[in-house]
């Protein structure tokens, strides 16, 4: 069996506006749990099955007239159809983004250089990058439209108790308006990504809700930084139970009715078995489209496996891949190209670099 790299965490400071607060990177370490994978979804899960892709290439419906009728996607250029795709969980609803749209996110925190590449840069250049990356991707497959998002990490874990013993730190309102600013600028959805340390979902979820309810704004969770056993984050990897992941798919199902919304989307980070515990018991609702994310950093077979033994075995419903600019060119490695992510199965229809 392949053996993981060991975790690695970066620190750095903030503003003075933020009391000089430090924000613990967790960058997914890709530390493999040891434990045999447990038994995927019950085979009596309901499933969604992707119609094969139309050869008629005439046809010029767009992507919300298709999403509001039998759901598909951009027909395809040649005459070769492909297999149809299976998705656990109920179809998707009118305005739905998955399986339609393929999205490609950047990953950060725009008040830090260390954290990701949406702070890494300056927006325009950040931006600029992230063009790039689109255009590699709409290269790799032309069949299904990418839709750019920015990852932004809004509850940030800490490595010191601060406020109420809690070890996180919570972004300002402004610095996440500040990043559906920077959105709007390429028409891409927003997520904001919560590391609760030893704080929980219901305590943090909420008050996003202001942000939530917009139809752009999307959610992320991070296993990793969930401290149930009161650890320190940084110095054990955490998890998350089913319990809590349907805690945060039904805010936001409750968010999409009550404001009347397409279905919300909700990553979900993954890089050991231990990290999400009881996935069969994970609620799938029509309002809310769950991607198990693979968040491992390593040379690309190490990725591969991640991929394999803690996504593929319990994908829940659509699934994620990270790639890291940094981190996967260590020790000679280099970064997963487009097509070579589209080799998994199955093709991973949330892309992220940090």
């Amino acid at each position: 069996m392949l053996n993981h790299l060991p975790p690695h965490y970066l620190k750095t400071r903030l503003k003075p506006a933020l009391l000089a607060a430090t924000l613990l990177f967790g960058s997914a370490s890709c530390t493999q749990d040891k434990e045999a994978h447990s038994a995927a979804l019950p085979a009596t899960t309901e499933k969604y099955t992707m119609p094969a892709q139309p050869t008629d290439s005439t046809s010029t419906a767009s992507s919300d007239t298709l999403a509001a009728q039998s759901p598909t996607v951009t027909p395809a250029a040649s005459a070769t159809a492909e297999a149809p795709t299976v998705y656990p969980g109920p179809a998707p609803l009118p305005g739905a983004i998955l399986p339609h749209k393929r999205i490609l996110a950047y990953y950060g925190n725009p008040l830090s250089k260390r954290m990701g590449i949406l702070g890494e840069y300056p927006v325009e250049e950040m931006l600029s990058r992230l063009d790039e990356e689109v255009a590699n991707w709409t290269k790799a497959d032309s069949l299904t439209p990418v839709q750019p998002a920015l990852h932004a990490i809004v509850v940030t874990a800490q490595g010191h108790p601060g406020r109420g013993d809690k070890y996180r730190l919570r972004m300002t309102d402004k610095m996440i308006e500040d990043v559906l600013e920077m959105a709007k600028q390429r028409n891409a959805i927003v997520f904001l990504d919560v590391q609760v340390g030893r704080s929980t979902l219901p305590e943090e979820l909420p008050r996003l809700t202001q942000f939530l309810k917009l139809p752009n704004v999307h959610l992320g969770i991070d296993a990793e930084f969930a401290m149930k056993e009161g650890e320190v984050p940084g110095k054990k990897i955490g998890s998350f139970d089913a319990e809590d992941i349907n805690y945060a798919t039904g805010l936001l199902a409750d968010i999409a009715k009550e404001y009347n919304l397409p279905p919300k989307l909700l990553i979900v980070h993954r890089f050991t078995q231990r990290m999400i515990q009881n996935s069969q018991d994970i609620k799938l609702r029509p309002e809310v489209q769950v991607v198990m994310h693979m968040d491992g950093w390593g040379p690309p077979a190490l990725k591969r496996d991640t991929y394999r033994r803690f996504i593929v075995k319990e994908p829940v419903q659509f699934t994620g891949f990270k790639v890291f600019y940094k981190n996967d060119t260590r020790n000679n490695s280099r970064l997963m190209t487009p097509e070579e992510i589209l080799k998994l199965d199955p093709k991973p229809l949330y892309i992220q670099y940090q």
